[in-house]
C-alpha cells in the first residue's frame, strides 16, 4: 500500500490537501474559538479542542481515503460548533462531552444499520435546511455587530472578503485570515510577540450525562451532522464519480468520534466545504489518483494537531472581534445555501420559515435550547399545514362508500 501510495502521489493532489486544511483552520476554526470564549475555558483547555478535532480529522481521514482508495476528506461539525456557541454557559463542559459521546453512538447505530438514507428521507429538507441557517445567522449578524467596536477591522474585512469572494472564490478564506491578522495588528495594535512552536498537551474531562444535553446539544448536533455534512459530503463524492457507500464513513468517523470526545473533540464528519478541493480534477486528472489528496489533507491535519498550541496562541493573540468576523463571514456561504435549499422547497415553505425564526429567535425554554425548539415547532407547522389528515366521521362515510 506504501509503495501505490508513493507511486500516484502527486503534487496537485498534495496541494489540495493542504488547502484545505488551511480553509478550515481559516474559517470553520474560528467558530470554535467562539465557543470556547462562550465557555471561557483556558488557552490549555482550548489547545486539547484543537489537537483533538485535528487528530480526528488525520485518523478518519487518512484511513478511509487509503482503505476506500477514495479522496474522503473530514473535519470537524461546523454547525454543530455553532450549535454549541449558542448553549455555553448555561451547559457545563462536562455536559458538552457527555452530549458528544451520546451523538457519536447514535451516528454509529446510523452507520452500521446503513439507516442513514431512511433518516435523511424522513426529515423535510426544509426543515432542516431552516434549523442550519438559524443556527448560523447570528455569526452573519456579529459581522456587523463588530462595527459598533471596531469599524475599520470590521470594514476591512468584509471588503478583503468580498473583494477575494470575486477574484478567487476558492482561496478566499485563505487570503482573508491574512488580511485579517495584518488588519488586526496595524489597526487595533495586536501583539503576535506570543506566537511560538508549542506542541499540544491533550487534556481529558470527565463526560456527564443529562436530559438537558441531550435534547439541546445530542439530538440537534446528530441532525446537522446528518443533514449539513454528511449529506453534501456524500452528495460532493458521488457528483464527483466515487459510488462511495455511506454505511463504513459515517461508522468510521462515529467512531472517531468516540475516541476524540474526552478531550474536547466534537463529532467528526465528512467535510462539505472542503471535500470539492480534494475531488476534483484540480487534485488529478486520475480520479483513480485522487486519494491522495485525502491522504495529504489528513497528515496536515496530523500537523495541525501536534502544534495545536501555536494554533491556539495566534488566535487567542487577536482581538475577539476578528474571530467573530472571521466566523461570520467564512459561515456566509453556508448561510446562503441553507437559506435558498429552505426556501427551494415551495410545498412547505412556512413550516420553514418558523424553523428558521424560532431557531434564530436564541430562545432557551425549559433548559432545551433554540435549534431543539425550531425543529419541534417546525415539525409541527409542517404536520399541521402540510400533512393530509381525515376527520374521523370522514374516514367512516369513507369505510361506508367503500363497503357499499
Amino acid at each position: 500500500m506504501t509503495m501505490s501510495l508513493f507511486k500516484d502521489a502527486s503534487l496537485p493532489a498534495i496541494t489540495a490537501g493542504f488547502v484545505a486544511v488551511l480553509v478550515s483552520y481559516s474559517g470553520p476554526l474560528a467558530i470554535f474559538f467562539q465557543a470556547a470564549q462562550s465557555a471561557e475555558i483556558s488557552n490549555v483547555m482550548m489547545t486539547s479542542w484543537v489537537w483533538a478535532i485535528s487528530l480526528g480529522a488525520a485518523v478518519s481521514g487518512i484511513g478511509l481515503s487509503l482503505w476506500l482508495r477514495v479522496p474522503v476528506v473530514t473535519a470537524w461539525s461546523a454547525p454543530g460548533t455553532a450549535l454549541l456557541v449558542t448553549l455555553f454557559p448555561g451547559l457545563s463542559l462536562n455536559e458538552a462531552i457527555g452530549a458528544y459521546l451520546t451523538a457519536a453512538v447514535i451516528l454509529f447505530l446510523i452507520g452500521v444499520t446503513g439507516t442513514f438514507d431512511r433518516i435523511v428521507r424522513a426529515i423535510p429538507p426544509g426543515i432542516a435546511s431552516a434549523m442550519m441557517a438559524g443556527i448560523l445567522f447570528q455569526f452573519g449578524v456579529g459581522v456587523f455587530a463588530a462595527l459598533e467596536t471596531v469599524p475599520a477591522l470590521a470594514i476591512g474585512m468584509l471588503v478583503a472578503y468580498l473583494t477575494f469572494k470575486r477574484l478567487t472564490p476558492r482561496y478566499s478564506l485563505v487570503l482573508l485570515l491574512v488580511v485579517g491578522v495584518v488588519l488586526a495588528v496595524v489597526l487595533e495594535g495586536a501583539s503576535l510577540d506570543g506566537v511560538s512552536v508549542q506542541l499540544a498537551a491533550p487534556q481529558f474531562i470527565r463526560p456527564e450525562w443529562s436530559w438537558h444535553a441531550t435534547l439541546s446539544l445530542a439530538i440537534p448536533l446528530v441532525l446537522v451532522s446528518l443533514t449539513g455534512q454528511f449529506l453534501p459530503g456524500m452528495a460532493i463524492l458521488r457528483t464527483s464519480g466515487y459510488d462511495t457507500p455511506a454505511r463504513p464513513i459515517i461508522t468510521a468517523a462515529s467512531l472517531t468520534s468516540l475516541a476524540t470526545a474526552c478531550f474536547g473533540g466534537i463529532t467528526t464528519v465528512v467535510a462539505a466545504i472542503t471535500a470539492a478541493l480534494c475531488t476534483g480534477r484540480e487534485a488529478h486528472e486520475d480520479p483513480d489518483r485522487r486519494y491522495v489528496a485525502g491522504v495529504a489533507n489528513g497528515l496536515f491535519y496530523l500537523v495541525g494537531a501536534c502544534f495545536a498550541g501555536t494554533i491556539v496562541a495566534l488566535f487567542t493573540s487577536l482581538p475577539g472581534e476578528f474571530v467573530a468576523v472571521l466566523a461570520g463571514l467564512a459561515l456566509i456561504g453556508a448561510i446562503t445555501g441553507n437559506l435558498s435549499a429552505a426556501t427551494d422547497h415551495k410545498e412547505h415553505l412556512e413550516a420553514s420559515v418558523i424553523t428558521f425564526i424560532a431557531t434564530a429567535s436564541g430562545i432557551n425554554l425549559l433548559g432545551l435550547g433554540s435549534a431543539f425548539w425550531g425543529v419541534v415547532v417546525g415539525a409541527l407547522a409542517y404536520q399541521l399545514l402540510h400533512r393530509p389528515f381525515a376527520l374521523p366521521g370522514r374516514r367512516e362515510a369513507s369505510s361506508a362508500n367503500a363497503r357499499s
